[in-house]
């Protein structure tokens, strides 16, 4: 994501944007937006989401925690998820609002976009982790890690798919009164 889309100058430890990429995501949000579609943001897909929202990130994360591990680091770091949120909704009742989540990337939400909400935070050092339109009736999530990667040993991945497929079952088009002319 060119950081110019949310007002700074590239540091070095970006790499190249890719704007073609960025023309179609931002039409894709814009169309999903438009329509009341559902939305899963996934890595870069969340990043998009926020800028594309007016929010900005954290270009390079320099933290305690390794962000980055890789694909093959199934189990990187906790997040906590908050209170009340769609993500909270999906783990098992009674059990702590921590998971343990994989991790590749390290640019992550510094301020979140218009009427997106923190749902997800690494405790160790607060790096945003996880963000939802704040709409009961519009399903969009934004993750900063990889569930499709742990689909088959997470619970919460494999949930977390459920619930989006769910909300694009139900997803119909708006419908548009036709006006009626008075003579």
């Amino acid at each position: 994501m060119d950081p110019q889309r949310y007002g700074e100058s590239p540091i070095p430890e970006c790499g190249k944007a890719d704007p073609g990429r960025t023309a179609v995501d931002e039409l894709l949000l814009q169309d999903a937006f438009n329509l009341h579609k559902p939305i899963l943001a996934i890595c870069l897909g969340a990043q998009t989401l926020n800028v594309w929202c007016n929010g900005s990130l954290v270009q390079h994360l320099m933290t305690p925690v390794d962000h980055s591990p890789g694909r093959t680091v199934f189990d990187a770091h906790l997040v906590r998820v908050s209170p009340g949120s769609r993500l909270a909704g999906l783990l098992p009742k009674g059990d702590p609002l921590e998971v343990q989540v994989n991790s590749s990337h390290h640019q992550a939400v510094r301020v979140p976009g218009d009427n997106l909400v923190v749902s997800a935070v690494s405790p160790e050092d607060g790096v945003i982790e996880a963000v939802e339109l704040d709409s009961a009736g519009h399903f969009v999530v934004g993750v900063q890690w990889h569930p499709e990667r742990t689909y088959t040993h997470s619970a919460f991945s494999r949930a977390i798919f459920s619930v989006f497929v769910q909300a694009a079952t139900a997803w119909e088009p708006r419908r548009i009164e036709a006006s009626v002319a008075v003579s």
